[in-house]
């Protein structure tokens, strides 16, 4: 009788638990789905500003040409920033899992670091162009060029600004599941704008000045 007591009282037990479970996996699968999917549809609009670009790379319009315009050292040094901070995220993603609060956080501060970097980096380049005549209306080429690598840039402010969002959050309220689905969803946005970065550096700046 009290073994079947005992039973009784684990199998009355055992449900909610299972049910929390499975409603934590379903809202975890639910959340990368979707994420995927906003990937997908951000990628169509870098395939489609890449491939206004490469129309309008020769339009110069009598103005200056990508090896006249493009600093290949400076933009260099900037793709090996972005490219390092991608490194910085995936260390505070081990750290998440080995639960340690301080060095995440001290990863996502880095991480945060070197994309403020690249933003400012980038930002100096484009005033420099605006300052010598080189600005997006000055013709075809520099329009398609400004466009996509603003865009690009832009996405990353978007990311700063929701690394340190998550910087707030984490020492509120630990690693929760909730948390570690935003890092990940982050995370895989991270990567996603170095893999595009790495297309505009060798579409965009690179054989723009090796074709021109």
């Amino acid at each position: 009788m009290v073994a079947n007591a005992g039973t009784a009282v684990l199998e009355a037990e055992a449900p909610p638990v299972f049910y929390e479970l499975e409603e934590h996996g379903h809202a975890e699968g639910a959340t990368m789905l979707g994420f995927w999917l906003y990937l997908m549809s951000d990628s169509l609009i870098f395939a489609v500003l890449f491939a206004t670009f490469g129309v309008l790379r020769f339009r110069y319009a009598a103005g200056p040409s990508p090896a006249d315009v493009f600093e290949l050292p400076l933009i260099a040094l900037n793709t090996a920033i972005l490219l390092c901070s991608s490194i910085t995220y995936g260390l505070a993603m081990l750290e998440v899992e080995r639960r340690r609060m301080g060095l995440t956080l001290f990863w996502l501060g880095v991480t945060g670091l070197l994309g403020l970097s690249f933003v400012a980096i980038e930002v100096h380049e484009f005033l420099g162009l605006a300052a010598e005549g080189a600005g997006p209306q000055r013709s075809a080429f520099l329009s398609a060029f400004f466009t996509l690598v603003s865009t690009h840039g832009i996405h990353v402010t978007a990311g700063i600004i929701w690394l340190v969002t998550l910087m707030f959050q984490l020492p509120l309220h630990g690693f929760i599941p909730e948390n570690h689905r935003r890092l990940m969803c982050l995370g895989m946005f991270w990567h996603f704008l170095d893999v595009v970065w790495v297309g505009v550096f060798t579409f965009v700046y690179l054989m723009g000045v090796l074709l021109s």
